[in-house]
């Protein structure tokens, strides 16, 4: 924003947009908040600016409900994070495999889908 002179009319723009375009891509534009920022100068990253005194700040429809904010940091920490289906069988693709020196081999991967106990001892299988 501090390329346009915090511009509201390029601001509004801009959100028109990008509104059309996530919507075409089957996004609803009210469910994603515009925050007009500037990185270079941290204008509305984690505090308000005051060189933008026409931008009140952003509001986002949820299925938790409505959600508001003015910085960027607002927006990131109301992201909803993904629900994750535990009553699937777990299914956790390998991303790596350690071998660590007096512990053994170690697989790093990310649950997709079930869940992980402790005591659990998984052998993997393969589906083929």
């Amino acid at each position: 924003m501090d390329t346009t002179k915090w511009s509201e009319a390029r601001f509004n723009e801009i959100v028109k947009e990008v509104s059309s375009f996530i919507k075409k891509i089957g996004y609803n534009p009210k469910s994603v908040p515009f925050v007009p920022i500037s990185g270079w100068h941290g204008d509305n990253m984690l505090d308000e600016s005051t060189n933008m005194p026409w931008y009140k700040g952003w509001n986002k429809e949820t299925k938790a409900g409505a959600k508001s904010g003015k910085t960027l940091l607002d927006a990131i920490d109301n992201i909803d994070p993904p629900t994750r289906p535990v009553d699937k069988p777990l299914r956790l693709p390998l991303q790596d495999v350690y071998k660590i020196g007096g512990i053994g081999t170690v697989p790093v991967g990310r649950v997709e889908t079930g869940v992980i106990k402790a005591v659990r001892r998984n052998a993997p299988r393969n589906p083929l």
